[in-house]
């Protein structure tokens, strides 16, 4: 076995069972498991959004112009399933629900703040970079300036006979 870690390159720690070598039939992987609940980008993102606190479902709704109810209505299912959100009716007339993270949710903070400082670190200066190409290609002039060449069009036979 450490032989085989050895010659992939992927020694752990002293003594650390490798749980995600399903090979030899060891069970799940934990990594693989935490990617099955949080692995969309709507589920983690409404994760990060109830770090803030508990908010109500139209609360949520509006935090990006990009959710639709229905992705919101079926990925807060799915996360109450899972034990990450916990949803809370209140009982005032009219009647609203409340969402908000577990003991097992906030148990996801360090994971979405990382997360959250890799995009801010990585992505956000290549976005911004080819927004500036894309900007920038936009305002130059055209290739070629002037009169631009004319086209002929091949003559038909009905054109030659006559």
């Amino acid at each position: 076995m450490d032989t085989e870690r050895a010659r992939r390159g992927t020694a752990g720690p002293v003594g650390e069972a490798d749980t995600c070598d399903t090979n030899e039939g060891r069970g799940l992987c934990p990594v693989l498991a935490a990617v099955g609940v949080i692995g969309t980008e709507w589920r983690l993102a409404i994760v990060h959004r109830l770090l803030e606190g508990p908010q109500r479902f139209s609360e949520i709704l509006k935090s990006n112009p990009r959710l639709n109810a229905k992705t919101l209505s079926a990925t807060l299912k799915f996360l109450e399933g899972q034990g990450v959100v916990q949803r809370t009716v209140v009982s005032t007339r009219p009647f609203s629900v409340v969402y908000a993270l577990t003991e097992m949710g906030l148990g996801l903070a360090p994971a979405a703040r990382e997360l959250r400082a890799w995009g801010e670190r990585w992505l956000l200066p290549r976005h911004a970079q080819v927004a500036r190409t894309s900007a920038a290609a936009a305002r130059r002039p055209p290739a070629i300036e002037g009169e631009l060449p004319r086209i002929v069009l091949a003559e038909t036979d009905s054109h030659r006979s006559r």
